[in-house]
């Protein structure tokens, strides 16, 4: 029961992105390696003709990605403000593209309707309950057609100090950051408030967690590769330079040793007959 001054963990949420939609848009400009590797993965499973449903997609960059690609997208984000950001530019870009807002835990708009894949890549980061994060991948799965992949993203609990390092190295010295770093070296998962309320997951938590939804895993990997401590680095040499390690990182980004290095994980799986 909401008490009157409170807001809930989805109020929180929902209010950071309906303040600034153009934000998350040009957050995958400022990392495209992020951006990159995730579309080569989703595009070796999502075809042209697809019916997808991106569930937390923000303001539509995978969306309008994949309507490019000429798929029969449809858009559901608890902000309206992303949604409509969204339908905006694909208004701009002559592209078809439908959009609701809806929290992922509770999809009952979309029912009776199947998908041949669904994008869970924003909610898992920021349900900082299990409970509703498992809500989420079963309200994902029952809208998923048999055979139909989904694919979820975490933040990586060591993803702030990765981070850090690369964008604000001072942090290391700010005290109202200490308990996160701490946290992080004690190999823990985080959840609570961070840049608007989040779960930052353990990479060893992640298989474990999926695989309790009886999905066969096809792709479990870093989003950066090996690259998210260089990026910066990487963006400032010619493209070709960049475009030479992002290809790089796409063999490596699905070995152990290299999952240490990710900001965020990308898990892909398909559902059973």
């Amino acid at each position: 029961m909401k008490t009157e001054g409170f807001m809930h963990d989805t109020d929180i949420v929902r209010a950071y992105y309906d303040a600034d939609a153009e934000m998350e848009w040009n957050r995958l400009d400022k990392h495209p390696v992020e951006f990159e590797l995730t579309k080569r993965f989703l595009s070796r499973h999502i075809n042209p003709g697809s019916r997808v449903l991106d569930v937390g997609g923000g303001p539509g960059r995978y969306a309008l990605w994949l309507a490019q690609r000429g798929c029969r997208v449809t858009l559901a984000d608890l902000s309206q403000a992303n949604v409509d950001f969204a339908l905006t530019k694909a208004t701009e870009a002559s592209l078809a593209l439908r959009g609701l807002r809806a929290d992922a835990r509770n999809l009952s708009a979309l029912a009776g309707e199947t998908f041949d894949h669904v994008l869970l890549m924003g909610p898992l980061y920021h349900l900082t309950d299990a409970e509703d994060r498992k809500q989420a991948v079963r309200e994902a799965l029952a809208l998923l057609a048999p055979v139909g992949t989904l694919a979820a993203s975490f933040i990586s609990s060591f993803g702030g100090v990765l981070y850090s390092m690369r964008d604000e190295p001072d942090a290391i010295l700010n005290p109202d950051l200490a308990e996160h770093f701490a946290i992080a070296a004690r190999d823990e998962p985080y959840s609570g408030m961070a840049f608007t309320q989040a779960y930052f997951a353990r990479r060893q938590d992640i298989l474990p967690f999926m695989d309790g939804f009886g999905l066969e895993k096809l792709h479990f990997l870093s989003a950066e590769g090996m690259l998210s401590p260089y990026e910066a680095n990487l963006q400032a040499q010619p493209p070709a330079v960049l475009a030479a390690w992002i290809d790089y990182a796409e063999q490596l980004c699905e070995r152990q040793d290299i999952l240490s290095f990710a900001e965020h994980y990308l898990y892909i799986g398909r559902k059973p007959i």
